[in-house]
């Protein structure tokens, strides 16, 4: 298995990438192809004791900037480490992508270079997010600010292939993310991806309030971007509160620190739940083969669990398990 990875996206590159990849390598089995320029990422292994065997380089002077127009990825940044590691994706040349690189031109490109997935009306970003008992996948994380009702359909059907054959849960329960649990509540969005939802070829736990998701009642939870990234954020921002906070209440006085020394274990459990770079990225979910959007401050521990991911993605065939299901879906409508 090869995995391409974006070696200059993100704030930590090309540093970060190579030590993550290498241990990926060497830990996973897998082939890694770095994107980015030769020169560069040789004297950085070289300098830091990087071994780079089964690592390969397409070379590749340009990196498309976050300030950049995302669309500048197919039209002026054609040859940037992304354009050019999606292109190798799009020609067979590897079995999945990771970038921690702009998340708009990462969409734009993977949706013109690497195409989408037959029947797929739009790509979804899907970060993955700790539970009280687990995990959940949130889908739309942002991608898509406007949608239709047949698109968050299909958002948890993807949703729920994933949760299956990545995560390892049997029929995940997919929920809509809406501000009341009766099925009357909502947008005419809502209501009629309710509808919808409830005729998928998925576990359909209904409505889900989003006071609900830390709880982990469902295991997918499906909103448009616009709603779904506002809940990401404010997920990421409470996550980071209740880390200060706690940090806060263990370093006070004598008492604090004594209280530290006698749950420090599950103190660090609990921040390894929370930490983004034990997941390793949000997957770009509907796209003809597996592309991992890595954080933008990524290290080489998230980088490596990003490949880990996409590693996994390909084992669990989550992509031909994803249009399966849209086809049957599709029959069942016909």
């Amino acid at each position: 298995m090869n995995i391409i990875v974006d070696a200059f996206g993100g704030d930590n590159a090309p540093l970060e990438v190579i030590k993550g990849a290498a241990q990926a390598v060497a830990d996973f089995g897998v082939e890694v192809t770095l994107t980015g320029n030769e020169k560069i990422i040789k004297e950085t292994a070289e300098k830091n004791g990087i071994s780079l065997d089964k690592i390969s380089i397409i070379h590749t002077e340009s990196v498309i900037d976050i300030h950049e127009e995302p669309t500048e990825i197919v039209k002026s940044r054609k040859d940037c480490s992304m354009a050019v590691g999606l292109q190798a994706l799009a020609d067979d040349k590897g079995d999945a992508f990771v970038s921690a690189g702009s998340t708009g031109a990462l969409v734009v490109g993977s949706t013109f270079i690497a195409k989408r997935l037959k029947g797929v009306k739009r790509p979804a970003l899907a970060p993955i997010l700790p539970t009280a008992n687990g995990h959940l996948i949130l889908m739309d994380g942002g991608a898509n600010v406007d949608c239709r009702p047949e698109m968050l359909m299909q958002f948890g059907i993807m949703g729920s292939c994933y949760m299956e054959k990545v995560m390892g849960i049997k029929s995940p329960k997919v929920g809509l993310l809406n501000v009341g649990a009766e099925d009357t509540k909502g947008r005419e969005l809502d209501k009629e991806a309710y509808k919808l939802l409830s005729a998928a070829p998925v576990d359909f736990y209904g409505n889900l309030e989003a006071r609900e998701m830390p709880k982990g009642v469902c295991q997918v939870a499906v909103s448009d971007g616009f709603t779904g990234n506002i809940a990401l954020k404010l997920y990421e921002g409470m996550g980071s509160f209740f880390a200060g906070e706690l940090k806060g209440m263990l370093t006070d006085g004598i008492t604090g620190k004594i209280a530290a020394l006698l749950i420090m274990k599950k103190v660090k459990a609990f921040k390894k739940k929370l930490d983004y770079k034990e997941v390793g990225g949000a997957v770009l979910m509907g796209i003809s083969k597996p592309v991992i959007k890595a954080h933008g401050s990524s290290d080489a521990r998230a980088f490596y669990n990003a490949i880990r991911q996409a590693k996994q993605c390909v084992d669990g065939d989550v992509i031909g398990e994803i249009s399966r299901a849209l086809e049957s879906c599709k029959a069942k409508s016909e």
